[in-house]
Formats: structure tokens, C-alpha cells, sequence
């Protein structure tokens, strides 16, 4: 089965840049849809960045066209790039894994912290 572990967070001040790395272990991982979610203090957990195992991205709307998303599947790891960060980035992100058969799986969260 495969696990997720998340790294990187940190401090970071407004406008800076942070990467986020997600590895997972399991020969699978390649077949997984990877995601990067994120959870605002007080707020509810809202998707950011999708990478399929084709390697199509997408994103929401407010992290469009700063973050970026990508995977190794060599590495057996999951990146988020991002870049221009603002107060309002601020939360923890999690990694999450969706296999081919439905099964989903979550790392333990990082937390990023953008001061203004």
C-alpha cells in the first residue's frame, strides 16, 4: 500500500518561493492521481494542484500561474513549486493519492507559513 510523507514547509516571507516535496513508497505510484490540498486556519481543506500519471496538471484558480505541480515517478515523489507566495497561502498542504481502483491516501500535512 502506498504511504505518503510530506516535506518542506516552513517560513517563508511574502513574495518568496517554497517547494513542497510528497514521497510515497510502493511500486504504484506511478498509476496514482497525486494532489496537493491545502487548509487555511478556521477554513475548510480545498484542493490546489492535480497531476495526473500522464503528467496533466491543473489548478485552482487562486494559485494559477504560481505554483506548479509535478512528479518523479523515478523518485517516486510528488513537487509543488511555489512561487510569489502571499499571507493568504498560508496553511498546511497535504499530499493525497488517488489510485486507479478508487483507493485514496494522505500524508500528515506541512505546514507553510507566509509572513507579510
Amino acid at each position: 500500500q502506498v504511504q505518503l510523507v510530506e516535506s518542506g514547509g516552513g517560513l517563508v516571507q511574502a513574495g518568496g518561493p517554497l517547494r513542497l516535496s510528497c514521497a510515497a513508497s510502493g511500486s504504484t505510484f506511478r498509476l496514482f492521481d497525486m494532489k496537493w490540498y491545502r487548509q487555511a486556519p478556521g477554513k475548510q481543506r480545498e484542493l490546489a494542484a492535480t497531476v495526473t500519471p500522464d503528467g496533466i496538471t491543473n489548478y485552482e484558480d487562486s494559485v494559477k500561474g504560481r505554483f506548479t505541480i509535478s512528479r518523479d515517478n523515478a523518485k517516486n515523489t510528488v513537487y509543488l513549486q511555489m512561487n510569489s507566495l502571499k499571507p493568504e497561502d498560508t496553511a498546511v498542504y497535504y499530499c493525497q493519492g488517488r489510485s486507479p481502483l478508487g483507493l485514496e491516501v494522505w500524508g500528515q500535512g506541512t505546514l507553510v507559513t507566509v509572513s507579510s
